[in-house]
């Protein structure tokens, strides 16, 4: 087993111990609003995709409707915080665009998926053909680089946020109750961090 296989091995626990999370937490569970089932089927969607994306198996999904789903869960999250009348509208979109990017990044890799196909399938082509099809690949992976480095530095500051942000709270929280009442909080945000750090690395080791 190549050291690569263990990356992916242990990204592969990674997002499906995420997947059965929210599944559970959210999804599943009575007590959420439609709103926040419809997030974590989103998040269910995303999770359960990448555990299966790095293997070989993993080529045999669907690469169009997983594009559409994932640019559709990318307007998703900032639109659904417009409606939302607990925050102000600044708020509640920045407070998401964390997982727009996510959403923006699994689009991207499902369509980055389905360009790698057509370009083995171009090896076939006369060279005249070839030749128009390597000069506009070659436009599009100057595009790709800007695009893949943007979302990675971009969810690379989100996850190193997100599991850095309860660290000096928990410290200075010495009664156990309140320890007890506010680890909901902190352990989401760990699940997001987790999360968005193994979208980076996957990212990263896709491209």
């Amino acid at each position: 087993m190549s050291a690569t296989d263990v990356v992916y091995g242990m990204l592969t626990a990674l997002f499906a111990a995420a997947a059965i999370r929210a599944l559970r937490h959210g999804v599943l569970s009575r007590s959420a609003r439609w709103r926040s089932r419809v997030d974590h089927f989103l998040h269910t969607a995303m999770a359960l995709t990448m555990a299966m994306m790095p293997w070989s198996w993993g080529r045999m999904l669907p690469e169009a409707p997983l594009t559409a789903l994932f640019a559709a869960a990318a307007l998703w999250f900032p639109l659904s915080a417009v409606s939302r009348c607990e925050k102000s509208v600044l708020t509640a979109t920045a407070q998401r665009l964390q997982y727009t990017a996510g959403m923006a990044t699994m689009a991207w890799m499902a369509h980055s998926m389905a360009s790698a196909s057509h370009e083995t399938l171009a090896e076939g082509l006369p060279a005249a053909h070839q030749a128009t099809h390597l000069g506009h690949s070659a436009g599009e992976s100057t595009a790709g680089n800007a695009v893949i480095g943007a979302l990675s530095l971009y969810l690379l500051v989100c996850a190193l946020r997100s599991l850095t942000r309860d660290m000096p709270a928990l410290r200075r929280t010495s009664n156990a109750e309140r320890i007890s009442t506010r680890i909901a909080e902190p352990f989401g945000h760990f699940w997001d961090g987790s999360m968005t750090l193994g979208t980076v690395i996957m990212l990263l080791m896709h491209h």
